[in-house]
This record gives C-alpha cells, sequence and structure tokens, in this order.
C-alpha cells in the first residue's frame, strides 16, 4: 500500500484502542491502548512510507508515533530533526523505540550520543548512554572505557530512574564486551548495589550488573 492517507491509518489506530492494553501500558507511562503486535502488522502493511510517518509523528498521538517509527526512513531525517523528535517523545515506548529503531540507524548517531550524553535533562542523556551502550557492544574503537566506568561510578547511583537504567545497562556491556574493564565493571556493580533487588521474573537475568555480567558470559562461554 503506497501513498496511504493520514485519516485512514488514525481510524485504524482508534479502532485498535483496547481499554485493558491501554490501562497496562499506562502503568509504565505509555499512554495508547493499541497492542503492539498489531501496530507491527500494519506497519508491515504499509512498509517505507517516509511522509506518511512525519505526518503520523506531528499528530501527537503516541500509538500514531510508534507507527511513524516502524515506517519511517531512518537516513531520511536531520541531525536537528532527531534531536527535537527525541525531545518530544513523552512516551517512554516511543523515545525507545526512536533511539533503536531511527537514530541507530542514522548517519548522525555519533554526534547525537556525544550530545545527548552531556545534556542536562536526563531523559535526554539517558538516550546518549543507550547509544554509548550500542558502540560499546559493536564499535569501541575510540570510546574511553575507564572514563565511562569513572563517569557511572560518580553518577549512576543517585540518577533518576531512566538515566540510572541506561547507564547501568552501559555499565553491564562493558563488563560483558571487555573482559580487561569485567573486574571493575562488578566491583562498581557490587558496592552500588542499583538495581540489585529488581523483581526478576522466572527464567530471566537480573538486571543487577554483576549477575548480568556474569551470567552473558557464562553463555557466551558455555556457547
Amino acid at each position: 500500500m503506497s501513498g496511504t492517507a493520514l485519516p485512514e491509518v488514525m481510524a485504524e489506530l482508534a479502532d485498535l484502542q483496547d481499554p485493558k492494553v491501554r490501562a497496562a501500558n499506562e502503568k509504565r507511562g505509555d499512554d495508547h491502548g493499541v497492542n503492539l503486535a498489531a501496530l507491527r502488522a500494519i506497519a508491515k502493511r504499509l512498509k517505507t512510507q517516509q511522509d506518511l510517518a512525519q505526518e503520523l509523528w506531528a499528530t501527537d498521538d503516541t500509538a500514531a508515533r510508534l507507527l511513524a517509527l516502524l515506517t519511517c526512513r531512518p537516513k531520511a531525517f536531520g541531525r536537528d530533526e532527531l534531536d527535537a523528535m527525541l525531545r518530544a517523545a513523552r512516551a517512554p515506548k516511543v523515545h525507545d523505540w526512536l533511539v533503536n529503531y531511527v537514530v541507530k540507524k542514522s548517519p548522525h548517531a555519533e554526534e547525537l550520543r556525544v550530545a545527548w550524553t552531556a545534556d542536562p535533562d536526563p531523559v535526554v542523556a539517558s538516550a546518549g548512554w543507550a547509544l554509548t551502550s550500542e558502540r560499546v557492544a559493536k564499535n569501541p574503537e575510540g570510546l574511553d572505557h575507564p572514563g565511562l566506568l569513572n563517569t557511572i561510578e560518580a553518577q549512576m547511583k543517585d540518577a533518576p530512574d531512566r538515566l540510572q537504567w541506561a547507564m547501568n545497562t552501559c555499565l553491564a556491556q562493558i563488563g560483558i564486551s571487555h573482559a580487561e574493564h569485567r573486574a571493575r565493571a562488578i566491583d562498581i556493580g557490587e558496592r552500588l548495589e542499583v538495581l540489585k533487588d529488581y523483581p526478576t521474573p522466572p527464567n530471566c537475568t537480573s538486571p543487577f550488573a554483576p549477575i548480568w555480567i556474569n551470567e552473558i558470559v557464562r553463555r557466551q562461554t558455555a556457547g
């Protein structure tokens, strides 16, 4: 389907709104009631439509913005446009999908990573740390891992939730991906005790960095 009209898509999203799904999503700060599997099915049918994606984003509707992120062309956005989009991304799921599905594929990812990590807004900074975790795992050359660990050690304990989670992910990724920094990463995690008591379902790995690092390394070694 090409050249799909915005009203048609918005009507379809409205029909998919489920009060139970919305209630569950609202506990996580996401103000929409569309099942994500159904949303992905619409995106699969629509395929890439950059103009429609920009119209969907401009509605300021959370479900529409999620669909926009699945149907856009990531490399079509300019650096300032992506920065403005992140700052406008109120819902956590919109924030996460924007970073993971769009910014990571953008030629501006590294410039934004540096700028966002230093941003005074902790939600914006969390996006910078998410991009840093990606580089730690996939493109670490040139990163100052000891410097990252110094910052995490000094700031993670008292950071707001989203920023703390992103820093903790980076801490774990450094410990998992870089054996030379593993002992220090585990030590920082043990001393700061961030997410130590996080409720973890059975058969899932705890986000507490020492457990997370050791479990993933164990699996890699066993595999």
